[in-house]
C-alpha cells in the first residue's frame, strides 16, 4: 500500500513536470526584467509572459537548448517594434529583450542623435522634455519621445540630456537577422555593439513580450515583506498588454 502511494505520486509529480515543460517551451514562459535598458516601458522587477508560439521554434524555445532539430519551424518574422526575448549570438544562452527596429534587408544608423531607418529618419515627437530613469544603480536625466515606425508602431524612447549616442555607422542588416534597440538608449547593450549582441539570427528568438503580469520595486524591499507592499508592489502595472 505504502509502495503503491509513492508510486502514485511519483507518477504525479512526473506529470505536473512533463506539462510544465510543455507549456514553457511551447506556449507561455514567465520573464524577470533585471535591468533598465527598456525604461521607462519595462522596469526592473517586472515580470511578463512571453508567447513562444509567435515566431515558431528553434532549439532555443526549449529549457537547455537542446539540438532537436536544425533551423527554425513553423517561422513567422517579428514586426518592427516588437518587444522580444533572444538568446544573445555572443554565447547562445544568456536571455535578452529588446524592440525590433530593422528588419533583414534594412540599414540602420544614428545621425546626430536621430534615429534613422533606410536613410528615412524615424518620427520622434517630445513627451517630456526632463525625465528620471535608472541606468543600473544611477539615476539619469533624459528626455523622452514618442517614436514612430513604418507601419505605425508607437512606442516610448528616451534619451540622455547630458551626453547621447549621436552617431554611428551604417548598420546594414544581413539576411535572417535582426536589428534590436533598447528603450533606454544610452543604458542599453544591444545590436549596436557588435562584439556584444550585434545581428540576433532568426534562430535565436525565444518568443514575443506580450503581457506584464506582475511588477514589484527590488531597489525597495523583497516581496516577502507584505508589510511593505503598499511601496513594494506596483499594483497598476499587473497584467498590462507590452507596446
Amino acid at each position: 500500500m505504502k509502495k503503491k502511494f509513492i508510486t502514485e505520486n511519483v507518477k504525479t509529480l512526473i506529470y505536473a513536470l512533463i506539462i510544465a515543460i510543455f507549456i514553457r517551451s511551447i506556449l507561455v514562459q514567465p520573464f524577470y526584467i533585471p535591468s533598465s535598458s527598456m525604461e521607462s516601458n519595462l522596469l526592473v522587477g517586472d515580470r511578463l509572459f512571453v508567447t513562444k508560439f509567435s515566431y515558431g521554434y528553434s532549439k532555443h524555445s526549449f529549457p537547455f537548448s537542446p539540438p532537436l532539430f536544425k533551423g527554425r519551424i513553423f517561422y513567422k518574422s517579428p514586426k518592427r517594434g516588437d518587444v522580444v526575448v533572444f538568446k544573445t549570438p555572443a554565447d547562445n544562452r544568456t536571455d535578452y529583450i529588446k524592440r525590433v527596429i530593422g528588419l533583414p534587408g534594412d540599414t540602420v544608423q544614428f545621425v546626430d542623435g536621430e534615429l534613422y531607418l533606410n536613410d528615412n529618419q524615424i518620427l520622434k515627437t517630445i513627451k517630456k522634455k526632463s525625465d528620471v530613469l535608472y541606468c543600473g544603480k544611477s539615476k539619469i536625466n533624459v528626455s523622452t519621445y514618442f517614436e514612430k515606425l513604418p507601419g505605425g508602431k508607437i512606442y516610448i524612447s528616451s534619451y540622455r540630456n547630458d551626453y547621447s549616442y549621436a552617431n554611428s555607422d551604417k548598420f546594414k542588416i544581413p539576411k535572417d537577422h535582426f536589428f534590436f534597440l533598447g528603450d533606454n538608449r544610452d543604458c542599453s547593450k544591444d545590436s549596436r555593439f557588435l562584439s556584444e549582441v550585434g545581428y540576433v539570427h532568426k534562430n535565436n528568438l525565444v518568443g514575443k513580450a506580450q503581457i506584464l503580469f506582475f511588477s514589484s520595486d527590488p531597489k525597495i524591499g523583497s516581496i516577502f515583506k507584505f508589510w511593505q507592499w503598499d511601496e513594494i508592489m506596483r499594483f497598476k502595472r499587473f497584467f498590462n498588454k507590452i507596446k
